[in-house]
């Protein structure tokens, strides 16, 4: 028992029914700050209230109102939550017990174990759950967009481009000919561009046949855009995944294709896609100027912060390797288990 006292990792005071302390372990000692601590070792009644800045109550997240030191036989007090100021980390939160161990003498034992990584632990999973929401809430907004502008603008705008051409047929002024033919010109490139960011926003493709034919068609679009030729190697057990997993996996391509468009100066792109055993891999390869990963990234840098956010998110893992004149590979595994994630 005095090795389990004086080795444990929680910290355990030993008070006397007046509030006076009898003895502490050395993790005790280590949080507690100098005066406080010189205070305990002297005997001071309620020393340690010079460290406490309260516990969880019922109603309050921090409160001092009916204290565990002045009300001990409560049975909440076998489990609670306590703020200490500490010796160097600050305010920390502590699961703590308050219970009387000898009762003929009055001697209560108060037992503290850190709750700073459990915490941590809580807030990093609420923010994961938080961002994931924020990320389905966008990728839906964007496909519904998507769908207006394809469902209903484009078509109306069809729609109109057929009634110019009609009108060709019913004049022979040739000035009115040439204004209609500027114009139905110009409505066609207007309708090119709002079946562009249709596809931008959300590609149909994607939710209706997978990411295979979603990627066969954005790269068939930026060679025609752009004349980039991105050479598309894929291995794929089955053709669909989660709905979670193909977007991951569909805007992180996206991004790493746009950024080698735009700093890598390179003509062709290699992107392969392959599921090896229970994962799915994505690499994207290009042979351009590349980039000093310890440098100032270029442009805003957020493309690859989003890039690894969203790869944590589904419990994948993002890597990047590039080098100045050598080209950049970026790397995406994520878990798609033993087919449970098929749609």
């Amino acid at each position: 028992m005095l090795k389990l006292f004086e080795n444990s990792i929680e910290a355990i005071f030993f008070f006397n029914k007046e509030g006076k302390n009898l003895a502490m372990n050395p993790a005790a000692e280590r949080i507690i700050g100098d005066e406080v601590l010189l205070q305990l070792n002297q005997g001071a009644d309620r020393a340690l209230c010079g460290t406490c800045r309260g516990y969880t109550s019922e109603t309050e997240h921090r409160t001092c109102l009916d204290c565990f030191f002045s009300m001990p036989e409560k049975e909440e007090f076998s489990s609670f939550q306590v703020y200490l100021e500490t010796k160097g980390k600050g305010i920390v939160p502590y699961a703590a017990s308050f219970h009387t161990v000898d009762r003929e003498n009055g001697v209560r034992v108060f037992m503290l174990r850190d709750l700073t990584r459990q915490f941590q632990t809580q807030e990093r999973f609420f923010q994961n759950k938080m961002m994931k929401h924020v990320i389905e809430a966008q990728e839906n907004e964007r496909k519904r967009i998507s769908r207006e502008l394809h469902d209903s603008v484009a078509q109306e705008l069809m729609s109109a481009v057929v009634d110019m051409r009609v009108l060709k047929y019913v004049t022979n002024d040739e000035q009115v000919l040439k204004k209609v033919k500027q114009t139905e010109a110009s409505m066609m490139r207007l309708l090119d561009d709002i079946r562009n960011l249709s596809v931008e926003l959300r590609p149909a493709a994607l939710d209706d046949l997978g990411l295979e034919a979603a990627f066969r068609t954005y790269f068939k679009r930026i060679e025609q855009s752009y004349g980039l030729v991105i050479q598309f190697v894929s291995h794929l057990s089955r053709k669909r995944y989660g709905s979670e997993v193909e977007t991951v996996i569909y805007r992180v391509c996206q991004e790493a294709v746009l950024n080698a468009l735009k700093y890598a100066y390179v003509d062709s792109v290699t992107v392969t896609l392959t599921e090896i055993g229970h994962n799915l891999q994505l690499i994207i390869e290009d042979e351009g100027a590349g980039f000093d990963l310890q440098g100032e990234p270029i442009g805003t840098g957020l493309g690859l912060f989003g890039m690894q956010e969203r790869a944590e998110l589904v419990g994948g893992s993002f890597s990047v390797f590039s080098e100045v004149g050598k080209g950049t590979r970026i790397f995406l595994q994520v878990p798609v288990g033993d087919g449970e994630g098929e749609e």
